[in-house]
């Protein structure tokens, strides 16, 4: 018989009745019921419930022992009777009759239990985090990470892609994020980076004559934490396609997305091909580029119907440059004043002016703003907005960035607070055409708006004689309820056209060549047409999972401070170890009292 166990906690049925048995694990629980003490006994795979009777002489030595200490046990399979069958666990029709324990491993005082749904401070959580992936929402979450990795390999080698690692000591390089600076010990004053992403390593696979590349990637940014963001470093499923236009690269990704949300869960899934969203239409219908499909709110442009109308508080935002948007809440009128007014107050801690509105009796229009506005422009915003009877409408106006921001907010809160979204579904689709260039306030220039390595939608010719802010780029976004999972782009693969991009952003040939030297020398010897994408891995387990927080999917994650509270990173190092990369220590200076004040 093997030293440790014959079967897992897991195996266990009616049909092995009678069988003589070991198993190991940790003690879940103890129950005394009046001298039979019962254990449920919990190894990776679940759990079999184990009984030492009364009159055992090793009653009073498992009796000693504490939950969560590692023991193994042999014993007989016995029959539950029927009023003790635990119909929610699958080895709940039998129990084990202990015959001996050899404890393997004895604990202490737990600082938090693995029994029960006990809410425990995530720094208590972190420190301790080998106990916490014990408890049983976590354990799930990692199996289910570590299943959908194994589809998503199967599903991209079944596509012929072939998985190819890439670096992990590179050059820094300009894409956006801090980068993780690792000092060289042989080239003194010189640092590696870890990879924001495989970004220019996929781009030269693709020169280096590979037609399809993918990995599992692990990526390194120096930046604050989110609930759909992990500080420090995440994974993604980063591939790369030759000789491919946009169409080909959905029509790669779209069947694995789909396959992998319908293998690991029985919500509803967008079949493919997925809706796609220009850029444009996304802004002005939703707020924003990441649009949740659940929600059935959209918004729409009204600021002709207040321009130069009875409405006085919009018709003069408009003329100092103020949109004005609506968003049409169906059969919403019923829904008491307060409701309307609470969302204007909701407005206001926003940052926003307000938040207007407009009720329907029928197709009769109600409220102040309605009483200011001219019968014939009522008419107008009922077409245009789709107004039905009984409908209601939010007005959003304020200058184009924050209208939209509003208008994104509004759609989300007021799809929330009336219980609106559809249940039980992930909504993908894409959103297209990003502008290829933007407006930098803070700078006054013009720059990349979202990747500069992609190729801008007219080629050379657009970029010579459009204006810049008009150029569109074959860069696209998949988005699942309102999550985004990847971005990703056709690529610029002629030197000549990414010179000049470049140009229009404010860099010289000079910088290109310094900045991206080992991409664009490689272009210049013969690059094929190409594009990707790379589908965040720990936001596709996060949606499976269905948690908001996507510490919830990663082993071992950080604090929202980029802490790992168990390990104790970051930490100092030592003297002799700084002196040998040649790297000496110089602290911030401490503020001194008032300062702050001083400097406000």
């Amino acid at each position: 018989m093997h030293s440790f166990r014959t079967h897992t906690c897991h195996q266990l049925r009616k049909q092995d009745a009678g069988q003589s048995v070991k198993l190991s694990g940790w003690i879940h629980r103890m129950r005394d019921h009046g001298g039979v003490l019962f254990i449920d006994l919990r190894d990776h795979y679940g759990l079999t419930q184990c009984v030492v009777d009364e009159n055992s002489p090793l009653l009073s030595e498992i009796e000693k022992l504490k939950a969560e200490s590692v023991i193994t046990i042999d014993g007989n399979v016995v029959e539950r009777t029927g009023e003790t069958v635990n119909k929610d666990l699958p080895t709940g029709e039998i129990e084990v009759k202990i015959t001996s324990v050899d404890v393997q491993s004895a604990t202490g005082e737990l600082p938090m239990q693995v029994f029960g749904d006990e809410e425990y401070p995530e720094s208590t959580r972190l420190t301790y985090r080998y106990l916490d992936l014990r408890r049983e929402s976590v354990h799930k979450n990692m199996v289910l990470r570590s299943q959908v990795i194994s589809s998503i390999r199967k599903r991209m080698t079944d596509q012929d892609f072939l998985e190819i690692q890439t670096p992990i000591l590179t050059a820094s390089s300009p894409e956006g994020a801090r980068d993780f600076l690792v000092p060289s010990r042989i080239h003194p004053g010189k640092f590696y980076a870890l990879p924001q992403a495989p970004q220019m390593f996929k781009q030269l696979l693709m020169v280096g004559g590979f037609d399809r590349y993918f990995q599992i990637a692990p990526c390194f940014r120096d930046e604050d934490a989110r609930a759909d963001r992990s500080p420090g470093e995440f994974y993604q499923l980063d591939f790369e396609m030759a000789f491919v236009e946009q169409d080909d690269v959905f029509v790669a990704i779209e069947p694995v997305m789909e396959g992998v949300f319908k293998e690991f869960s029985d919500w509803k899934v967008t079949d493919a091909p997925f809706p796609r969203i220009a850029y444009a239409d996304a802004m002005l219908k939703y707020g924003c580029d990441k649009p949740d499909l659940r929600n059935p709110l959209i918004s729409c442009d009204v600021t002709e119907i207040f321009d130069g109308g009875g409405f006085g508080i919009f018709a003069g935002a408009i003329k100092k440059g103020s949109i004005v948007r609506g968003i049409r809440v169906p059969k919403a009128s019923s829904n008491a004043r307060s409701f309307f007014d609470g969302m204007n107050d909701w407005a206001r801690k926003q940052g926003a002016p307000g938040l207007g509105y407009m009720t329907f009796e029928g197709l009769e229009a109600k409220g102040p703003i309605a009483n200011n506005l001219e019968a014939d422009r009522i008419q107008q915003l009922i077409k245009t907005a789709g107004i039905e009877a009984d409908d209601a409408i939010f007005f959003v106006c304020n200058g184009k960035s924050d209208a939209e921001k509003l208008v994104a907010q509004t759609i989300a809160k007021v799809g929330a607070d009336l219980d609106l979204l559809e249940k039980d579904a992930f909504r993908f689709c894409w959103v297209v055409d990003y502008p290829m260039f933007e407006f930098d306030e803070k700078t006054q220039k013009i720059d990349f708006s979202h990747n500069p390595f992609s190729m801008p939608q007219g080629g050379m010719d657009a970029l010579e004689n459009k204006d810049p802010l008009d150029i569109l780029a074959y860069q696209y976004d998949i988005i699942c309820n309102g999550i985004e999972l990847s971005s990703g782009a056709i690529r610029n693969h002629k030197p000549e056209i990414m010179y000049k991009a470049f140009e229009i952003a404010g860099y010289s040939k000079e910088d290109v060549d310094q900045e991206f030297s080992g991409m664009i020398n490689a272009f210049k010897f013969g690059a094929p047409p190409h594009g990707g994408s790379a589908p965040g891995i720990d936001r596709i387990v996060m949606l499976l999972a269905d948690t908001p927080n996507i510490r919830e999917v990663i082993a071992f994650p950080m604090t929202q401070t980029a802490e790992d509270l168990m390990m104790g990173a970051p930490a100092q190092v030592r003297d002799d170890q700084l002196k040998e990369l040649n790297i000496r220590i110089q602290m911030p200076p401490k503020e001194k009292p008032g300062e702050k004040e001083e400097a406000a």
